[in-house]
């Protein structure tokens, strides 16, 4: 048996408890890991709350980032005492994941934890902090680099929002940070912003072409948001676009790309190949600074996650939930 947050749906209807939990739920997999810390994502709280079909099969597990010790390894990859690192793969969705004290995983999914981060920190970062980076990456690929100007990140007191800022600033880049939240301002001009806008300045519908202002974008917002962003990029611009926190919606029109060259480039974490996410750890290794975390993290407990979801959903919840699923 172990501690495991435990999403049932059955006759009695969405229902998600902590629980001791048996063994046998555990499903298929080569790596058996002790959990020290999983995180609260949006797509963890949409599936906690049932606010979305997240959860494809039940009873499930949610937590699609964790970070713990192997206790069992049927793979030449790892063995018994390596800390190893996940993010994605449907863990959560289709198969149980991180917000528990065990978990049996497939090891082609596993990464070792980069010796510039202890558990927790790695878990501050998680799935969000590691979308950030391809963001930033993909934004490089294209040609965006810091003379080319201003950067916009959107939903930028969420989790993705956070650390595109902190990262695109300690690389030199200019970054405006859109949120709904301005009275937050002092937090995202410490983790590096230049500039605070409101987001109700790209939350309506807007025209096909707007007036060039952004050299690049970090967008985790979608909807009307993303198509007045696109609207709004510089010649040659390009929106890395990981998120659909307003909706999976997209009314945009073709203009800003073939009249201005502009890139619209979708960011897949889930099932991004192993050596981008190695990639992505490594430049987060070499870019973040561990001090960054106390701005950013709030850590909580296994069972005052399920509450923490709601306020997530509520928009009450700025930088980053860790879980620490042994208290």
């Amino acid at each position: 048996m172990f501690n495991a947050m435990l999403i049932e749906k059955d006759d009695q209807g969405y229902r998600t408890t902590v629980k001791k939990v048996n063994e046998a739920v555990l499903p298929e997999g080569d790596v058996t890991v002790k959990v020290l810390y999983s995180t609260l994502n949006y797509k963890d709280a949409l599936a906690i709350t049932g606010k979305a079909p997240v959860v494809r099969s039940f009873p499930m597990v949610p937590g699609i980032d964790l970070v713990g010790i192997v206790e069992n390894s049927d793979s030449d990859k790892f063995s018994v005492g390596d800390t190893v690192l996940l993010n994605g793969f449907g863990v959560g969705e289709v198969h149980c994941g991180g917000l528990a004290t065990k978990a049996r995983l497939k090891s082609d999914w596993l990464i070792a934890l980069p010796s510039a981060f202890t558990p927790r920190q790695a878990m501050a970062i998680g799935t969000a902090g590691y979308t950030a980076m391809l963001c930033v990456i993909a934004l490089e690929k294209n040609g965006v680099t810091p003379d080319k100007g201003d950067i916009l990140v959107t939903g930028a007191n969420g989790g993705v929002g956070s650390f595109a800022i902190a990262i695109l600033a300690k690389l030199g880049y200019s970054v405006v940070a859109s949120t709904g939240r301005v009275d937050e301002s002092d937090y995202l001009k410490k983790l590096g912003a230049s500039e605070i806008i409101d987001r109700a300045t790209l939350s309506e519908p807007g025209r096909p072409l707007a007036k060039e202002r952004w050299a690049g974008a970090v967008d985790s917002v979608g909807s009307h948001t993303l198509a007045n962003v696109c609207a709004s990029l510089r010649y040659g611009g390009t929106v890395a676009a990981c998120g659909l926190a307003q909706g999976m919606e997209l009314p945009a029109s073709v203009a800003p790309f073939i009249l201005r060259g502009v890139t619209l480039a979708g960011i897949d974490s889930v099932m991004r190949p192993l050596a981008d996410r190695v990639e992505a750890w490594q430049r987060l290794a070499d870019i973040i600074d561990p001090s960054l975390f106390a701005d950013i993290v709030n850590e909580v407990s296994l069972t005052e996650a399920v509450d923490v979801a709601n306020q997530l959903m509520e928009g009450k919840v700025r930088g980053r939930v860790v879980v620490d699923v042994n208290r």
